[in-house]
């Protein structure tokens, strides 16, 4: 027995200390065995395969981010030479290549174990809508094991490999992360390519990935993501290292009118107590109505959409319907009953029903939602094979449809023992803010990772650094996290790296003018002024023009010297600017000027 939490910085460390790749293998294989869960593979690879590919890796190169790391697929994601199944053995044929993704693990040196059970076409919440054996819950065998990429969630949650494959249309990379205690990420549509995947609703499908660790799972996601000119959906999506979560975001949360835990107290205050952590970290909390959301979560069982999974199956449906799973059936089959015009309709709807959302999504810098409402048992779902199917997808069934990133991430158990799980929701491209977000809450939200009571390791400390296509720009005003200009940073994929200050020779203006207001930072003699805060952001350098073109006069790009003498380009205002304007230094930041500013009261005149 080779007792080694397979988290990505474990292994690195048993690694660089001489373990061998093969050792790891056969713990793996070990581990298997120890699960006894048939359920959990359609595919296992034979292990003299295995051991084979752990060898040919040679010496340990760290240079390959998941060099000898153990992994799983999905069986609706192709693999060279071997079956894809999506669940359905009429279907099944066998892959002339791995999956773009799967190559792409492979050169980084990721070692496949096998394929996965599903939720048949990917077509399920719950992972119990298979003809072969369903998978256990690795957390507890009584609650459904989560759909629809059911074993990739529970193989890594049983830790007998590092991460997963999963995919996600629905809430299929998420919902089954909640259940079984580990993390789900679901990444901007587009950035992981989808070629050779077998498609569920392909305009809304993503590869999604299953982790210990959030760190580990976005790793992954860098090692994974890249354009493919043969995939019509991929998109160029800048995939950045992670820094330091902003100091202060505007987080969302459904209000007290719309928040829905279908009489789960346990789970309320299991989302409560997050929330509280959130403000912990100097999150603003905004309550806001999600019924636009639960509007959107709707249309996803409407017209195109249940039409699109039928394009998929079409020809099964028509010449073998046996094949196909009769709750699948059921659902899918009722696009026989659309017309083109029924989904022209439900797209038309969908754009009026984003576009109310759009403005509760501006004023926000990402939104926090319970990852699933409330838990079901394997038997729930006997009696009632699509209510809690649905009821699973409250809070991730409209995200997709309005082109967000999602990560599902675990937090501390409930006051019952069950999983605790929330997830993180922003806007397109956005990955890295949720992941740097993610890190910073598994830190104050204790738990052990999936079923197997290892604790959680401390986070890998990574350099605050520009990558070589970004610049680092200081800014001390509305630009900064949480305030009303910071979207012209994230917008342009700007990452937060850290708070500072500047050095004692700065005074800070409100200027005159406005609305908006504006601070004006005015560098004197060394001395001469004071420490005023600032937070430095990356932004991408093709990004910067743009970025400059809206700056008004009088301020511009400078160079800022900070506290600790080092110097970094930033906002900064001509002298003749500060005519007329307020001398606010001693408040020592703009932040604290405005919120003096917004909660000043009127004068009243005395009598």
């Amino acid at each position: 027995m080779f007792d080694l939490p397979f988290t990505l910085a474990s292994l690195k460390s048993a690694y660089e200390d001489g373990v061998s790749p093969t050792k790891v293998v056969e713990e793996v294989y070990r581990r298997i065995v120890a699960v006894d869960d048939p359920g959990i593979f359609i595919l296992l690879c034979d292990k003299q395969e295995v051991l084979q590919q752990a060898a040919a890796l040679g010496a340990y190169d760290a240079q390959k981010p998941l060099w000898g790391v153990p992994f799983v697929i999905k069986d609706n994601i192709d693999v060279a030479g071997k079956p894809t199944t999506a669940a359905c053995p009429a279907y099944a044929y066998e892959a002339d290549e791995d999956a773009f993704v799967v190559r792409k693990l492979r050169e980084a040196g990721a070692l496949l174990i096998g394929k996965t059970n599903l939720d048949q076409f990917a077509t399920g919440l719950v992972g119990v809508r298979s003809p072969f054996q369903p998978p256990k819950n690795s957390v507890d065998p009584a609650i459904v094991p989560g759909g629809s990429s059911a074993g990739s969630a529970v193989a890594v949650g049983h830790g007998i490999v590092s991460f997963s494959l999963g995919t996600d249309t629905a809430g299929s990379g998420r919902v089954p992360a909640a259940l079984n205690n580990i993390v789900g990420l679901k990444p901007t549509l587009g950035s992981l390519s989808a070629s050779g995947v077998v498609p569920a609703c392909r305009t809304l499908d993503t590869i999604s990935i299953f982790a210990l660790t959030v760190e580990d799972a976005y790793t992954v996601f860098q090692a994974a993501a890249g354009f493919d000119e043969k995939d019509a959906y991929s998109r160029e999506i800048a995939v950045r290292d992670l820094a330091a979560s902003p100091s202060r975001l505007k987080i969302g949360i459904p209000d007290a009118g719309s928040i829905e835990f279908f009489d789960d107290g346990i789970q309320e205050q299991s989302f409560r107590d997050t929330v509280a952590l959130l403000k912990e970290c100097g999150a603003d909390i905004i309550e806001v109505d999600f019924t636009p959301f639960y509007d959107v979560a709707h249309m996803l069982y409407e017209g195109a959409w249940v039409a699109e999974r039928h394009t998929v199956i079409e020809d099964l449906m028509r010449d073998d319907p046996d094949a196909v799973h009769p709750v699948t059936r059921k659902i899918v089959g009722a696009a026989l009953d659309l017309s083109a015009t029924d989904a022209f309709r439900g797209i038309y709807r969908l754009k009026e029903l984003a576009r109310k959302t759009e403005p509760v999504l501006a004023a926000l810098d990402l939104l926090c939602v319970p990852t699933i409402p409330t838990y079901y048992t394997v038997a729930d779902l006997e009696a009632d094979p699509i209510g809690p199917n649905s009821r699973n997808g409250t809070y991730t069934n409209f995200v997709n449809l309005l082109d967000m990133c999602g990560l599902a991430l675990p937090v501390s158990a409930r006051s019952d023992g069950r999983p605790g799980s929330v997830t993180l929701l922003a806007s397109a491209g956005q990955d890295g803010l949720i992941a740097s977000l993610g890190i910073e809450l598994e830190k104050m939200a204790p738990h052990s990772l999936g079923a197997t009571g290892w604790a959680a390791p401390e986070p890998v400390a990574r350099p605050l650094l520009a990558m070589p296509d970004e610049i680092a720009v200081a800014v001390c005003g509305a630009h900064m996290s949480g305030m009303a200009l910071n979207s012209e940073l994230t917008g342009r994929g700007g990452r937060f790296l850290k708070s500072s200050r500047t050095s004692d020779a700065y005074s800070l203006y409100a200027l005159a003018g406005g609305p908006p207001k504006r601070p004006g930072l005015v560098r004197g003699a060394p001395g001469s002024g004071r420490e005023i805060d600032l937070e430095i952001w990356t932004l991408p350098k093709a990004e910067v023009g743009g970025f400059l073109s809206g700056i008004p006069a009088p301020l511009g790009l400078g160079t800022v010297e900070l506290l600790d003498g080092s110097k970094v380009t930033g906002f900064v205002c001509e002298a003749v600017g500060v005519e007329g304007a307020e001398n606010i230094s001693h408040l020592g930041s703009w932040r604290t000027y405005m919120e003096g500013v917004n909660n000043a009261q009127p004068v009243v005149a005395a009598e």
